[in-house]
C-alpha cells in the first residue's frame, strides 16, 4: 500500500488522534487496502461507506487519513454530549446530526458547506449500523445524494468488510485475537452528472440515491465473494427500530 501524502494541515485532534488510533489498528488487525488513490487528493468530495460496526468511523478515518485527506464526518449528536469528546470532536470538524429531527438540515448545510471549502466530507448512506440480517449494504438514506447534488462534487464509495468480525453490531465486547483481516476498497466516482442536470425533484433525489447504494454494494459484493440479496433491506417495512439497538427493548416496548 502506497500511503499518499496528507494534505492541509492535521492539527491537535487529528494528530492526538492519529496517534492513538492507528497503534491500536495495527495490534489487533491486518489490513488490505485497494484502490484508496481513487479519493481525490484535493477539493471537495463525499466518501460513502457502509457501516457494519461501531470501530467503522476509525477504520475509514484510517483507510482516508493513510490516503492523504482529513476526514470530516456527520456524526450523530449524543456523541458530542460530552464536553471532553465534544472538543476533540469540533477540533477535528466534525458534524453532529441531530437524527430522526427538523435540526438534521443544520448538518446538510454544514456538509454542504464543508466540501465547498473543499473538505473530504465521510457519509453513512444508511443513517445507521445496518439492520440487513446478514450485514449487507440496506436502504440509503438522502443525506449524500442530497449533498452531491447541491455540491456537484465527486462522491466515493468505499467498501470494506471484516470490522465486524472484531466487534460485531451492538455486541458488549470485542473480539480481540486472533488479529482480524480488515478489508477496504475505494471505487470510482458515482455518475452523477445527468441527474445534477436535471430538476431536483424527489425523483432525482432517490435515483442518485440507489445510484450510490449500488456502487457500494457492488464493491462489498465483490470484498465478500458472495451474491446480495435482490433487494436491500428497508428497517421502515420491516418494522425494524430506525436507530438505536434493534434488539434492545425500551420501557415503552416493555408494557
Amino acid at each position: 500500500m502506497r500511503v499518499r501524502k496528507l494534505e492541509g494541515r492535521r492539527g491537535w485532534a487529528f494528530t492526538l488522534g492519529a496517534a492513538i488510533v492507528k497503534p491500536a489498528a495495527w495490534a489487533v488487525t491486518r489490513y488490505t487496502w485497494i484502490d484508496g488513490e481513487k479519493i481525490p487528493p484535493t477539493g471537495g468530495c463525499i466518501v460513502v461507506a457502509n457501516h457494519i460496526s461501531h470501530l467503522d468511523p476509525f477504520l475509514v478515518a484510517h483507510f482516508v487519513y493513510d490516503h492523504g485527506r482529513l476526514p470530516r464526518y456527520l456524526a450523530k449528536s449524543s456523541v458530542f454530549r460530552n464536553k471532553a469528546l465534544a472538543g476533540f470532536l469540533r477540533s477535528a470538524g466534525q458534524i453532529p446530526v441531530e437524527r430522526l429531527t427538523r435540526s438534521a438540515i443544520g448538518a446538510y448545510d454544514a456538509a454542504v458547506e464543508a466540501v465547498h471549502d473543499g473538505e473530504c466530507v465521510v457519509v453513512y448512506p444508511e443513517g445507521t449500523l445496518t439492520r440487513d440480517p446478514d450485514l449487507w449494504p440496506m436502504a440509503g438514506k438522502s443525506g449524500a445524494a442530497r449533498i452531491a447534488l447541491a455540491t456537484g462534487c465527486p462522491v466515493i464509495p468505499l467498501g470494506h468488510w471484516g470490522a465486524q468480525e472484531l466487534l460485531y453490531p451492538y455486541a458488549s465486547k470485542p473480539r480481540l485475537f486472533p488479529r482480524k483481516h480488515i478489508v477496504m476498497k475505494a471505487g470510482d466516482p458515482v455518475p452523477l452528472d445527468d441527474l445534477r442536470a436535471a430538476p431536483l425533484t424527489a425523483e432525482t433525489v432517490t435515483a442518485a440515491t440507489e445510484r450510490i447504494m449500488t456502487a457500494l454494494t457492488d464493491i462489498v459484493t465483490e470484498l465478500r465473494g458472495e451474491t446480495p440479496p435482490a433487494q436491500r433491506f428497508d428497517p421502515r417495512k420491516a418494522g425494524v427500530k430506525p436507530i438505536g439497538n434493534p434488539n434492545k427493548r425500551n420501557k415503552k416496548d416493555a408494557k
